[in-house]
């Protein structure tokens, strides 16, 4: 069992380093050799990785020219659900997406002293 669990961490820790790569030559050649690792593993879940890695194979490539992901969205994404929860509802969509503008948008709106 040991010995599985050995195997089972180097190949993830491969995996780990293709991230590093930025040529995209070189990372779709690295991604090709370690899904043929991967699935020669006889590791059932390194196995299933290779799988949804192969599924998803143009996004994952497309990443190390832009190294852009979604955290981003899903952030703007919590701060949008995080809105409507608090409201518990609004009048129109107009009123709802004015509120997202200033909920989401990065201004400082001070009031002055004379209204504090």
């Amino acid at each position: 069992m040991n010995l599985k669990t050995a195997r089972a961490y180097k190949i993830k820790l491969s995996l780990k380093e293709f991230w590093e790569i930025e040529d995209t030559n070189t990372a779709a050649l690295y991604l090709k050799r370690w899904y043929f690792w991967a699935t020669h593993s006889r590791l059932e879940p390194i196995k299933e990785v290779a799988y949804l890695i192969k599924r998803h194979w143009d996004g994952i490539i497309q990443f190390t020219t832009s190294r852009i992901n979604n955290g981003l969205l899903e952030g703007i994404n919590s701060l949008i659900q995080a809105t409507k929860r608090k409201a518990r509802g609004y009048r129109n969509t107009k009123n709802l997406i004015s509120i997202i503008y200033l909920t989401c948008s990065k201004l400082h709106m001070d009031l002055p002293k004379a209204f504090v």
